[in-house]
């Protein structure tokens, strides 16, 4: 099977199911007529790094997305002449995420955090072992309820902010429990 075909199909299954194929379905995403094939398509793209497997075998992306290029840098302040140059390939499964297997995605709904930049509809990235310091953004658990906030403790008590004068800081009283911390928020324009 061609490579280039083989990780159209394996992006496309990605983006509709937010996961890799096992293998069955691998091998049935391709016509394979067995899963033997399939495990050998996996070994192929894991050897020429696209993919992955978990501590638990499961197969996860590595480069599954291909680079892009980096064409130098836009001015956001004054206008000044712009020269596209190739400065580099990014690939954005690494400079997002630096530790995939403890890594998820979460869509944001509300605007509470819309004074840092994040609105309705952004997707944010969550690392669930990145130690939390005062001032992260976290995905957290308050009294069994979820919520997306800055992260404040002062003397053993914690806070957790808003950023959007409308809402109210939150002070658990029963239970907290951290999810994660934010560690990048993606938006789509068009």
């Amino acid at each position: 099977m061609n490579t280039t075909i083989a990780l159209k199909k394996i992006r496309t299954f990605f983006r509709k199911q937010k996961r890799l194929p096992t293998y069955q379905e691998l091998a049935d995403l391709m016509d394979f007529a067995s899963k033997n094939a399939a495990f050998k398509l996996a070994q192929k793209l894991i050897s020429t790094g696209y993919l992955e497997r978990d501590e638990k075998g499961k197969l996860i992306p590595k480069r599954l997305f291909a680079p892009l290029p980096h064409s130098g840098i836009v001015a956001a302040g004054f206008p000044t002449v712009a020269e596209e140059e190739l400065s580099d390939l990014v690939s954005f499964d690494e400079y997002l995420v630096n530790n995939p297997d403890s890594t998820f995605i979460l869509n944001v709904s509300g605007d509470s955090m819309i004074d840092a930049g994040i609105h309705d509809g952004d997707i944010v990235l969550i690392d669930r072992t990145q130690p939390v310091k005062n001032g992260d953004i976290v995905v957290a658990s308050v009294d069994g309820e979820w919520t997306m906030k800055y992260y404040h403790k002062i003397n053993g008590a914690v806070t957790l902010v808003p950023a959007n004068k409308k809402y109210q800081k939150i002070h658990p009283k029963e239970t907290l429990e951290i999810a994660g911390v934010v560690i990048s928020v993606i938006r789509k324009y068009h």
